[in-house]
């Protein structure tokens, strides 16, 4: 646990500890926000491969886990939140997820609600379709921060060429729901695949190669680039629409996700 500090700022402030963990099979950023007053915390956009580091992390700590948070649903790779609500630790952990993911969670959120944890401390929903049609950004305005999820990486956004992605809609969602913050408020994305940690609204608005162009320009890049599908999205997805719940899960899903090791 202590190199995967190193690798990442742990930031406190006033009210708040926010720590980013890194997932490198996948490049995701896993990012745990506790109040230093109540103990409360919550998680965002957890891997399942790392939920035992993430729990441990969490004890370590000596936070409280009330909520697990997901972007959306992810394609490239299975969420942790099932394992976190199974862990014994963590009985009364909450997931959440957009309502228009098409998912299960315990608590389906849409634009404008507030997610309130710890002392006064609240997260925005923003929704910021595109990448997904149910991508959401999670807004800390207390600590200028956004959680963005794929729809704005730092130099880039997520790809629009699968479940119903759509240029146009990604472009829009971002100008009107990201870069409508104020300048100084911090970016954290779900993934970044050259070890950058955090950008801001000013930082993507100028520099950001795809979304400082225009509408137009935009939606020709993102025709243009031939992605391959993900390695993962076959088993990702199916598991993502149940929140990673192992009860939910067919044999089938469970061995693609899990492999034949025992469970309890």
């Amino acid at each position: 646990m202590g190199n995967d500090r190193n690798r990442w700022a742990f930031l406190q402030r006033r009210l708040l500890e926010i720590v980013g963990v890194p997932t490198t099979t996948s490049s995701t950023y896993t990012y745990l926000l506790g109040c230093t007053k109540t103990r409360q915390a919550l998680i965002i956009d957890p891997v399942v491969d790392k939920a035992e580091r993430d729990a441990r992390l969490v004890r370590e700590l000596e936070l409280d886990l009330k909520y697990v948070v997901n972007t959306h649903i992810h394609a490239d790779h299975v969420t942790g939140t099932g394992e976190l609500k199974r862990s014994k630790f963590f009985p009364k952990a909450i997931s959440i997820l957009c309502e228009k993911a098409g998912g299960r969670a315990d608590l389906l959120v849409k634009h404008g609600d507030l997610i309130h944890w710890g002392d006064g401390l609240g997260i925005e929903v923003r929704e910021t379709p595109g990448h997904t049609d149910g991508c959401t950004t999670f807004v800390c305005h207390s600590h200028k921060m956004a959680f963005t999820g794929d729809a704005l990486l730092i130099r880039g956004c997520g790809r629009t060429d699968f479940q119903h992605g759509d240029a146009r809609t990604l472009y829009r969602s971002v100008h009107s729901q990201i870069f409508n913050l104020p300048p100084d408020y911090l970016i954290y994305p779900a993934h970044d695949y050259n070890g950058r940690t955090v950008s801001s609204v000013e930082e993507e608005k100028k520099y950001n190669p795809r979304l400082a162009k225009s509408e137009d320009e935009f939606v020709a890049i993102m025709k243009g680039l031939g992605l391959p599908y993900p390695k993962q999205i076959d088993k990702a997805v199916p598991a993502n629409v149940l929140c990673g719940i192992y009860e939910l899960m067919d044999d089938a899903l469970r061995t693609k996700v899990f492999g034949e090791r025992e469970r309890e």
